[in-house]
């Protein structure tokens, strides 16, 4: 039953391939997704003219 179960899932996963693909590229995105956030959560606040120098490539807010 357990090999019958594998062959199964392998077959599926063979057969829809690219399915399978997006569904892990969604998760890994999510994964990273949540990892910026929690990151974030730890960071220090940043003020709105820091940001904006970052928008626009001002060297001295990196």
């Amino acid at each position: 039953m357990k090999e019958l179960l594998k062959q199964a899932i392998i077959e599926v996963i063979e057969e829809k391939r690219e399915t399978v693909q997006d569904i892990l590229m969604e998760v890994m995105e999510d994964a990273a997704l949540m990892r910026a956030i929690q990151e974030g959560e730890n960071s220090s606040e940043a003020d709105r003219e820091e940001i904006f120098g970052i928008l626009r490539g001002d060297e001295s807010h990196g």
